[in-house]
């Protein structure tokens, strides 16, 4: 992958320098993805009928009716959040959109019974319709036909109705799309109106109900009422049970009775303590009775008693006042004294008269105070004679009292609910009139491209790095490295482009299994695909040849004579060519050098050779020619080339491993290490096939071939692995068909690829011919 982090980076760690280059690499990608979308989008705008939303607004209000209500019910929050949401569920109902169809006569309006359609409705209309044909439906009335238009009608009107609450106020917002902008903002207008409406109806008739109702228990109670009033005046004239005032007769007498008695009580109690007073100063003898008495001032006639008292008091003074002056004997004293004792006798008699008197009224008083007890006493004794017939006649009077309770109660609210029933006011208003719209709602077209590039930038990354995440082949030479292990030689350039059905043509014209030998077949592209490294000797494609070169030498010296062989792990990665270049090259420099063609069952060096050869590889293996006849040498580079053979040993091809591995290759390659300085052999694909696993202990070295960008790092890492004869003699490796202009995006911000651009003053690249990749 692209985006792994680096070897000398910690675990978990994410290289911001190869998601960035991967992010680079990928932007053409990602850029034709958002085209794409943007390119679906204006598709979908111009292919999808807009839509116009008219939109109206109603304000939920009880103060509008607080005019017509004696008394407020008080409101909550959760009361007022309950209020709002019946309002939405009304507004959405199917009864107010009929009441809208009705009013409208939409139920023949094709705009709203056949709206445009999009093309998978349209397609699914189809389906419908097709599956009708073979289905029998029963015939169905007018009548009901009008009625199912009329409800289908009402359906499509609720799927383009749309109601909310605005934020936390008490307005709900009505909206309706439509195709056409007028009908929009009719059919918006219209149900306000007929929600408005419903509200109206909902209290006349909640009120009309309630007074129905109220009449019928009215007239009920009137009649009860009226059976205990009557009950109860029945019931006390047969129980005698005579009433004044509200009270009974008894009940009164028996009250009045009671105030006099206490009225007497308190006069008899008055007179015994007079009586008694004037007693016990009488009792006390004249002498005692004047000077002790008290006579108080609120007593009756005691003018009498006053004067005698002054008087008394008077000559008494007088009478000290001579004894004083005169002594007790003088007659003026004498004569006083006497006077003063007359006066006391006069006071004692007015006393005796004044008790008399006193004990005549206290006895009088007692004797009221009896009578009335008497009279109490026979009332009462009536009253507990008619305590029954008075409990039950309380029972009744209750009745009949709970009864006219209850019926002016109704009568009050039957005459309420009649007034509202008067009122036309509905709790909401409009507050924004329906207009209509003057531009579609929907689609919305930036909102739309904005989207599809979005989705597009969405899907395009996605895919991108599903791209990256799966990238499991070789980019970089230090992919080499840390997958293989391995020295990395360097990058053959691209050289053109594979044409596509070459090889289907070949295979078509000769069999899969055959390879032509003719010249009809011969490929001249291919022989000079062979000869860059000679055409062009100071081209980069040149230069990793040096370098492969190099390595040779560097890693297998003292060898007076090397078998290098050319292996890849799949076909067509491009060996053949790198293995015609390498020799050419080695050929050039002026070293003797010979080509084999072990690729047996898959032969690509047979067409540098024109004619094609009548033997080669083949026939000197099986013992039919001698190996210097097979050999065929290229005028211009002094190549030495020994093609794969063809001719009647092509049937022996099936046996290619044990010839490769049979004791006429290793006496071949002994006489070819006499013979020449490099022996540059071209093996099969390494997985395919088991030939290059059979001719592996010959050779002293491999140079392995792997394609840029195609070749599963995994697959080689694990034939490798597996062939660890092979793993030990691999020289290095050789990224080939690399794409230069691409390879600079897999780099690091700061890797070598980066500044390939520069090495210009060292390459000639124009020297490179224009030909193309042929099946090799």
């Amino acid at each position: 992958m692209s985006i792994i982090p680096r070897d000398d980076q910690p675990e978990g760690f994410i290289d911001l320098d190869r998601l960035f280059a991967a992010v680079v690499r990928r932007a053409r990608l990602v850029a034709a993805f958002v085209v794409l979308f943007v390119v679906l989008g204006v598709a979908y705008l111009l292919f999808t009928t807009p839509l116009y939303t008219s939109m109206t607004s109603i304000l939920l209000d009880d103060n509008l009716s607080k005019y017509a209500e004696e008394e407020r019910t008080p409101t909550n929050s959760q009361l007022l959040d309950n209020q709002i949401a019946s309002a939405v569920e009304i507004l959405k109902s199917g009864e107010l959109a009929l009441r809208v169809v009705d009013a409208l006569k939409l139920s023949e309006n094709e705009t709203i019974l056949n709206p445009p359609r999009s093309l998978v409705a349209i397609i699914k209309g189809w389906v419908k319709s097709a599956t009708q044909v073979f289905s029998s439906e029963p015939a169905i009335s007018e009548e009901a036909a009008r009625n199912g238009r009329r409800l289908k009608a009402a359906a499509l009107l609720q799927q383009g109705l749309n109601v909310e609450r605005v934020s936390r106020s008490s307005v709900v917002a009505l909206a309706y799309r439509s195709s056409d902008p007028r009908l929009a903002a009719t059919v918006t207008r219209a149900y306000a109106d007929a929600y408005l409406t419903d509200q109206l109806n909902a209290n006349f008739e909640a009120t009309e109900r309630a007074s129905v109702w109220l009449q019928e228990r009215l007239e009920d109670l009137r009649q009860r009422s009226q059976a205990a009033a009557l009950e109860v005046e029945r019931f006390r004239s047969e129980k005698g049970l005579t009433a004044a005032r509200g009270e009974l007769m008894s009940e009164q007498q028996l009250a009045d009775l009671n105030s006099q008695l206490i009225v007497a009580q308190a006069d008899s109690a008055s007179a015994s303590a007079r009586y008694n007073q004037y007693k016990s100063i009488v009792d006390q003898g004249p002498e005692g009775a004047v000077k002790n008495a008290t006579v108080s001032s609120k007593e009756g006639d005691n003018s009498v008693i006053r004067e005698l008292r002054t008087r008394y008091l008077t000559i008494g003074k007088r009478e000290r006042e001579v004894s004083e002056n005169f002594g007790e004997d003088h007659p003026q004293a004498v004569s006083l004294r006497g006077e003063r004792e007359d006066i006391a006798r006069q006071i004692y008699q007015e006393l005796q008269q004044l008790t008399a008197s006193y004990r005549n009224e206290y006895e009088v008083a007692r004797s009221r105070e009896a009578s009335l007890r008497e009279s109490i006493e026979g009332i009462a004794g009536k009253n507990s004679d008619a305590s029954q017939s008075l409990v039950q006649l309380r029972a009744l009077e209750q009745k009949a009292a709970a009864l006219r309770s209850l019926y002016e109660s109704y009568l009050g609210r039957y005459e309420q609910a009649a007034q509202q029933r008067s009122f036309p006011i509905a709790k909401a208003r409009v507050i924004s009139e329906a207009g209509v719209p003057v531009a579609p709602s929907s689609p919305k077209k930036t909102m739309t491209l904005a989207l599809s590039a979005v989705l597009g930038l969405l899907v395009g990354g996605a895919y991108a790095a599903f791209l990256e995440f799966r990238e499991r082949t070789f980019r970089l030479e230090g992919d080499i490295r840390s997958a293989l292990g391995h020295r990395s030689l360097g990058y053959l350039p691209l050289v053109g482009s594979r044409p596509k059905k070459t090889a289907e043509l070949v295979r078509a014209r000769f069999g899969s299994d055959r390879y032509p030998h003719d010249s009809e077949a011969a490929s001249v592209p291919f022989q000079r695909l062979s000869r860059l490294v000679v055409d062009a000797p100071r081209s980069a494609f040149a230069e990793t040849f040096r370098n492969a070169k190099l390595a040779c030498d560097h890693m297998l010296p003292g060898n007076e004579s090397r078998v290098i062989a050319i292996a890849s792990a799949l076909p067509d990665e491009g060996k053949s060519v790198v293995a015609a270049n390498f020799a050419a090259l080695l050929a050039a420099s002026g070293k003797r050098t010979l080509l084999i063609d072990a690729d047996i069952r898959k032969p690509g060096l047979a067409e540098l050779i024109t004619p094609p050869p009548r033997s080669g590889l083949v026939e000197v293996l099986t013992g039919e020619a001698t190996w210097p006849a097979g050999i065929k040498v290229d005028q211009r580079s002094k190549l030495a080339i020994l093609p794969a053979g063809g001719g009647k040993s092509y049937e022996k091809r099936h046996q290619s491993n044990e010839l490769l591995a049979s004791p006429a290759m290793a006496g071949l390659i002994e006489n070819a290490r006499n013979s020449f300085d490099y022996v540059v052999v071209d093996l099969a694909a390494l997985a395919p096939v088991v030939d290059a696993k059979a001719f592996a202990p010959l050779a002293d070295g491999v140079l392995f071939v792997v394609e840029w960008g195609s070749t599963p790092t995994r697959l080689v890492r694990d034939l490798l692995n597996s062939e660890p004869q092979i793993d030990a003699k691999v020289l290095g490796v050789i990224l080939n068909k690399t794409d230069m202009k691409e390879l600079q995006k897999y780099s690091d911000f700061d890797g070598a690829e980066k500044y390939r651009h520069r090495y210009g003053k060292y390459y000639i690249e124009q020297d490179v011919p224009e030909v193309r990749y042929t099946a090799a």
